[in-house]
């Protein structure tokens, strides 16, 4: 029987059978949306007060509901509109379990150390023109924003896509075990999180930890474009997986990716799956753009999305802000072109990036890179930093520019004539760069989001947006 659209989310009562809380608000109560920021409530909202790093909800449960929550989920305080719980975190994976068990949806988890947000919107967007599907928004995949996208699956959803992160080892389990996908994407194993690892292994084994929440019976979607490979097979394998799925340019990849083409804004492909030849065609450049729709079109043929429609909804896929997002600034006949990579870096997505610009020219000035610090790699930062140098010089940037003290092994590299200058800070750099763009030129903004480089992509805007 189909699931009711207009009935709501949650009652109150549900949400205190979830979560074994006591309240005495009515349990008819609808629930229509659940926040853990009391700045961004939806409709008829539950508010979550959790204690993050920096902010302990607790401080604005007041404020939620007089903003319009109907009630909020907290583990202390006293007062009207209070559901009362144990931990407010634990009560929001409560809820979040019930909503998982409740569901009929094909659930998609992703992980990956490059492309799994722009995967996961891929997938989206495929499975999005099949049928109702809910999916995670921005990079929502911690301990706290999985639990909090699952709890807002609505009955009704035929898809459900999770993105699954993590910085250290026994991290990506639970939010899989809470997920419990029927299809797990892993997208690539790179160098990233060195310091809580320190091998290839390490991340890769991590990463298959995303096996142990996988429903019986279901699929394990692998980039194939990799040397860890063969590790994430037997992990699929050593987890009772017997359905294993392969994509990528390898010659042995299921859904084999062939005759690369494209240019500074768009890529196509042939993409061969079993007798099977498709021409993939994206209005966004890049060979890890095609990787990243090829898993979208694996997974789409898994849930059993009509490939046609598949491949209709990648036409008309673009990149989000921070990951390759294209915005053309200023008058049309001279726009200043900015390319926002500014979330995340690691090596495999910095070459990536790197190469897509150098296929670039600049709309009538110079072509101009803003590169910031690959964080969080451990001992091998300065070697992995300096091995960005000739991709750097195949970019055909005219002036480079560096952000942050990991950067040094790569300014040596490159030599005093191929940096304009290296700072510090974001914020150093915010005004060299502001006075040295001029309408005409490309400028492409990567580093990893801990460097602050998103600030510099909003001051860019700024200035030559309305002018």
């Amino acid at each position: 029987m189909a699931a009711d659209m207009t009935a709501p989310l949650y009652t109150i009562g549900d949400i205190v059978s979830a979560t074994g809380g006591t309240s005495a608000l009515d349990p008819a109560t609808p629930i229509n949306s659940v926040s853990i920021d009391s700045r961004d409530l939806g409709p008829d909202a539950l508010f979550v007060a959790i204690r993050g790093d920096r902010f302990d909800g607790h401080d604005f449960v007041d404020t939620a509901l007089a903003k319009g929550a109907v009630a909020a989920l907290v583990s202390r305080g006293e007062g009207p509109g209070r559901i009362v719980v144990g931990d407010a975190l634990e009560g929001l994976c409560d809820l979040a379990r019930a909503a998982r068990a409740r569901s009929g949806a094909i659930v998609v988890g992703v992980t990956g150390s490059v492309g799994k947000t722009t995967t996961k919107e891929a997938i989206r967007v495929v499975l999005e023109a099949a049928g109702p599907t809910h999916a995670s928004i921005k990079s929502f995949n911690n301990h706290w924003g999985v639990p909090l996208m699952l709890a807002r699956l609505p009955q009704a959803a035929e898809f459900g896509v999770f993105e699954m992160g993590m910085s250290g080892p026994d991290e990506i389990r639970p939010l899989s075990q809470l997920v419990q996908p029927q299809i797990a994407v892993i997208t690539t194993v790179a160098p990233a999180h060195f310091e809580a690892f320190g091998s290839l292994e390490g991340i890769a084994r991590a990463k298959a930890e995303i096996f142990d929440g996988l429903l019986p019976g279901g699929t394990a979607v692998l980039n194939a474009d990799h040397d860890q490979i063969d590790l994430l097979r037997d992990a699929a394998r050593d987890a009772g997986v017997s359905n294993i799925v392969t994509y990528g340019e390898s010659a042995d990849a299921d859904w084999r990716i062939t005759d690369v083409a494209g240019d500074a804004e768009t890529a196509n492909a042939t993409i061969e799956h079993g007798p099977g030849r498709v021409l993939l065609a994206l209005n966004v450049p890049g060979r890890h753009m095609l990787a990243n729709a090829t898993a979208a079109l694996a997974v789409a043929h898994i849930a059993g999305v009509e490939r046609s429609i598949a491949l209709a909804a990648l036409a008309g896929f673009g990149a989000q802000a921070g990951r390759g997002q294209r915005v053309l600034l200023g008058p049309s006949d001279k726009p200043l072109l900015l390319i926002d990579e500014s979330y995340n870096a690691n090596t495999a997505s910095m070459t990536a990036a790197l190469s897509v610009f150098a296929a670039q020219v600049a709309p009538g000035g110079r072509k101009v890179l803003v590169l910031g610090d690959m964080l969080e790699l451990g001992p091998r930062s300065p070697e992995l930093h300096a091995s960005l140098a000739p991709a750097v010089r195949a970019s055909g940037a005219d002036r480079v520019y560096l952000v942050g003290p990991a950067m040094a092994a790569l300014a040596a590299e490159l030599g005093t004539e191929g940096v304009a200058a290296h700072v510090a800070s974001a914020q150093e750099m915010a005004e060299i760069v502001r006075n040295d763009l001029a309408y005409g030129d490309a400028v492409m903004v990567k580093g990893s989001n801990g460097v602050g480089l998103t600030a510099l992509i909003e001051i860019i805007r700024g200035q030559f947006e309305n002018h």
